[in-house]
């Protein structure tokens, strides 16, 4: 990729992010006070947050990958269900992802 191309991408997507903020900013509020959007606005970060964790658990050079990290994902997962501590619900993910890792997965 030359830089030219680097700086083409950069410039569409600062005009992309500038068009994007003056949508928001011309969204009549009326409209977001409605309570259908106010419960998608809350649900959206969750949204985003588990498919950029799936993105990352479940790929590998743009193929699905099945392998030690869905382990820790799984053991995280059922940390949370037990109400763990957030740095408890980490570290049983580290250690199982490392534990099937070490046993050759």
């Amino acid at each position: 990729m030359n830089t030219t191309t680097v700086w083409i991408a950069i410039g569409l997507t600062t005009v992309g992010c500038y068009l994007l903020k003056l949508g928001g900013l011309l969204v009549p509020a009326d409209t977001l006070e409605r309570p259908l959007v106010r419960r998608l606005a809350a649900l959206l970060p969750i949204a985003l947050l588990a498919a950029l964790t799936a993105q990352q658990t479940f790929s590998a050079d743009g193929a699905l990958v099945v392998d030690a990290r869905g382990a820790g994902l799984a053991a995280a997962a059922l940390a949370l269900v037990l109400r763990a501590p957030f740095l408890v619900v980490v570290a049983v993910a580290v250690v199982v992802t490392a534990g099937v890792r070490a046993l050759g997965g």
